[in-house]
């Protein structure tokens, strides 16, 4: 589950008949910069302040200069902003407290925490397309997070009309961040060249060790394998979503052109191209056509 303390309501639904729980929120309490800054404080302290001679002095003048260093940030630093917005949140003022949210995602502050709770307030204040696009990237950073999956399904259940729908092979590769088929993928390839390494310097382990051998090939092929996939489906494949209320989706990049159908806000769509100020889009085989760019919002990579 992502990390950080949480707030007492949740919003959580574990199928769509379960019925409207979107008054059931719940918010990281605490942003990753305001962790940081508190661990960093307690290692100064359990660090420096034993009785150890001067290390009492060292230790303090230290936390001192770090705690006056982050005060000289200023009150709008990311933990300040992060806590004001989850206060504007729990007093209603939800396009407000997205807008916070959005200000720490742009300082370069961003994690699963602030997505998710950026999620929440988009949500909240009607912006559905926004609220998924923000719940997505939430799953991206903490895919296995219960709380962001069950808010994103709860959200995309309540889209309008067509929308693509993630396969079963995208969903298993969104299992892991790309960071994990990355270290899996490349751990299994050092572990099969050590191992090999070992069997050409001690020859009597060839026999026993063979099948081990063949079998840690064919597992280093198939997360090699993943790990393609995840980055083809992570730097190759674009996909946007629709943040107006009702778009219609042309047969040609002109507002002349032939109506070809419409999507709703939240809807998620593949890009397949782009010309000018359209963006060739589908959402199945049977439904392509030219959208505004201005109608969605590509997720950030």
């Amino acid at each position: 589950m992502t990390s950080g303390l949480l707030s007492a309501s949740m919003f959580r639904a574990s199928s769509p008949t379960s019925g409207d729980r979107s008054a059931a929120f719940r918010l990281r309490k605490r942003s990753s910069f305001t962790r940081a800054k508190a661990k960093l404080i307690a290692s100064l302290d359990r660090a420096f302040l034993q009785p150890k001679g001067c290390a009492p002095i060292v230790g303090g003048l230290l936390t001192f200069l770090v705690c006056f260093c982050i005060s000289v940030h200023g009150s709008e630093g990311p933990g300040e902003l992060f806590q004001a917005a989850n206060k504007l949140y729990y007093e209603n003022k939800f396009a407000e407290a997205a807008s916070t949210y959005e200000k720490i995602i742009h300082s370069g502050n961003a994690g699963p925490s602030l997505y998710f709770n950026l999620g929440n307030a988009w949500f909240k204040s009607g912006q559905l397309g926004r609220a998924i696009t923000a719940y997505r990237q939430a799953e991206r950073l903490n895919p296995r997070d219960p709380d962001v999956r069950a808010n994103l399904q709860f959200a995309r259940n309540q889209t309008q009309g067509p929308s693509l729908a993630p396969d079963r092979w995208q969903r298993l590769l969104g299992k892991l961040t790309l960071d994990e088929w990355t270290l899996l993928a490349s751990g299994s390839v050092w572990l099969w060249f050590l191992l090999l390494a070992g069997l050409q310097y001690e020859a009597a382990w060839k026999r026993n060790l063979r099948g081990l051998l063949n079998g840690l090939a064919v597992a280093s092929i198939a997360l090699c394998g993943c790990l393609a996939a995840a980055l083809y489906e992570n730097r190759a494949v674009e996909t946007a979503v629709v943040i107006a209320p009702e778009a219609v989706v042309r047969r040609g990049p002109l507002e002349e052109s032939q109506n070809a159908f419409a999507v709703h806000d939240g809807a998620e769509l593949r890009v397949l191209d782009r010309k000018d100020d359209w963006l060739l889009v589908t959402t199945d085989p049977r439904r392509t056509g030219w959208l505004r760019r201005d109608q969605v919002l590509p997720p950030a990579r």
